[in-house]
């Protein structure tokens, strides 16, 4: 064991558990103001379902015994057996086994908290819960087990440093699935005039701050790698950020304190599949490329009546998907043994389709059969009362 490692994975898992607040800051400013709370709540209640759901039984499955590269074994390190200070051969071998279990954790936790913004207002708390657990046994765990617990993508050669497939795409597909089968807000106004775009710049910085942690953490140690993905998610921020913004000006003509926010979240999202992967110098166009695809699918979702409600699947969706696919463009071997190639191109593309269809099906079908078995949907009435006052008996604003 190493404290280095150590000390350095402590700090990059608290910063990825601040992530979780933080995007409850940002969805809440985006949100209207009678369901800020609602939608924060979304965010909080995973980690107290997800960590016991990870310890009992998620994490064995997720990198325990591989059976047939599809799933891993439920008794492995259930109720935390055999998960401790001693290191593990396979996975982070100079950090006690139970801090890489506390990693992997805070990556499960804010998955569902990002497919939420998608359906603002159209689910009840009893539906999300049930989303909450389902979706993370039947979605997260096995393709978390696929690319990164030994499972068949992996054995192929698939690579995702930080989540951009198995964090940031599977939620954007499956946010898409959820506006398909949940249907668009039935009140005449559907617009999402944001409540307080100060909270939502706190939330912003908050993710910021996390996602130093959430890439450079990818790199399980102190080190050269670890240096060079957080170099890659500042730079990618920044690019991202400033592509969103002309794209923004040029197109629609003015740049708003959302375009700022949402572009930078955009690059982030992007950047995290390849940043263990490129020199810095390419983070540069990964960055660009977001800005521009990201808003590109922004604006189609719009053109088709999409209700997605904070962009999910544009910004999330399609900023891991571009990202994971960029690896077979532009890895460098010297960087982590991983090099561009026509080889390493489909096996990224196919990896990362694979993925979101199998993410958007199945969370279509979780939320066909839960709204067939009980009402998910909080009704008109309480929306337009506002859902922080109809269901939890709370406010943040007084509203008149």
């Amino acid at each position: 064991m190493n404290t280095g490692d150590t000390t350095f994975m402590m700090l990059a898992t608290a910063m990825v558990c601040l992530m979780t607040p933080g995007l409850a800051f940002f969805y809440g400013g985006l949100a209207r103001k009678r369901s800020v709370l609602y939608i924060m709540m979304q965010s909080f209640i995973s980690m107290g379902i997800v960590t016991l759901i990870w310890i009992y039984g998620g994490f064995g499955l997720a990198f325990g015994k591989d059976y047939a590269g599809l799933i891993g074994s439920v008794s492995d390190y259930f109720a935390l057996t055999h998960v401790g200070m001693v290191p593990s051969d396979v996975h982070a071998a100079s950090i006690p086994f139970i801090l890489f279990f506390l990693f992997q954790l805070m990556f499960c936790v804010i998955t569902v908290p990002l497919i939420s913004g998608a359906f603002a207002e159209r689910l009840n708390m009893k539906g999300y819960i049930w989303l909450l657990i389902t979706w993370t046994i039947i979605v997260y765990i096995p393709v978390a087990h696929w690319v990164w617990g030994g499972g068949f993508l992996q054995q192929l050669g698939f690579a995702d440093f930080a989540g951009g497939a198995v964090i940031h795409t599977t939620a954007g597909f499956a946010a898409l699935a959820a506006i398909f089968v949940l249907g668009r807000r039935h009140q005449k106004d559907t617009s999402m005039k944001p409540s307080n775009l100060m909270a939502a710049a706190v939330g912003t910085g908050l993710l910021w701050f996390g996602w130093f942690g959430f890439n450079s953490g990818g790199a399980l140690k102190a080190g050269e790698l670890a240096a060079i993905a957080f170099a890659n998610t500042l730079i990618g921020l920044a690019s991202g950020m400033v592509a969103w913004m002309l794209y923004a000006k040029i197109v629609r003509g003015r740049v708003n304190f959302i375009d700022v926010l949402t572009g930078s979240v955009a690059g982030l999202a992007t950047i995290t599949p390849v940043s263990g992967y490129i020199n810095p110098s390419k983070a540069v166009l990964v960055g660009l490329i977001a800005g521009i695809v990201c808003n590109i699918c922004i604006s189609f979702q719009e053109h088709m009546g999409w209700d997605d409600a904070l962009g999910v699947w544009g910004v999330h969706g399609m900023g891991g998907f571009t990202g994971t696919i960029l690896i077979g463009v532009l890895a460098d071997k010297s960087i982590n043994g991983v090099s561009a190639s026509f080889h390493q191109f489909w096996v990224q593309l196919g990896g990362v389709l694979l993925i979101a269809v199998f993410s958007f099906v199945a969370t279509f079908v979780i939320l066909k059969v839960l709204k067939s078995i009980t009402d998910i949907r909080p009704s008109d009435a309480d929306i337009e009362a506002g859902l922080d006052c109809k269901l939890l008996d709370e406010t943040t604003y007084d509203i008149k």
